[in-house]
């Protein structure tokens, strides 16, 4: 991570977006910060809903450049990029 601040948009999708109580927001972070770190935001503003959806739900993470494209990941470790879709598993068939 760096000392830069930067903002992601987290947009939420299903029983996520339900548990933010919003379809999507800007969480503040340092710059570099992984999955991990949004996660431990996200559970500490929305609580053990949150907690529970993320514990099985993956993130589709935008590059931070314009070269690449999104990736889909349940790997913490991963750099948030300035978008982030948190996706619980989808019913249906």
């Amino acid at each position: 991570m760096d000392d830069r601040v930067t903002g992601i948009e987290v947009r939420y999708f299903a029983a996520a977006a339900d548990a933010a109580g919003r379809d999507k927001e800007t969480i503040e972070l340092p710059g570099g910060a992984d999955l991990a770190a949004l996660r431990a935001v996200l559970i500490d503003r929305h609580g053990f809903d949150m907690e529970r959806i993320l514990s099985v739900a993956a993130f589709l993470v935008e590059p931070g450049d314009a070269v690449g494209s999104a990736a889909l990941t349940r790997d913490l470790t991963v750099e948030a990029g300035p978008r982030v879709d948190v996706l619980p598993p989808f019913a249906g068939g």
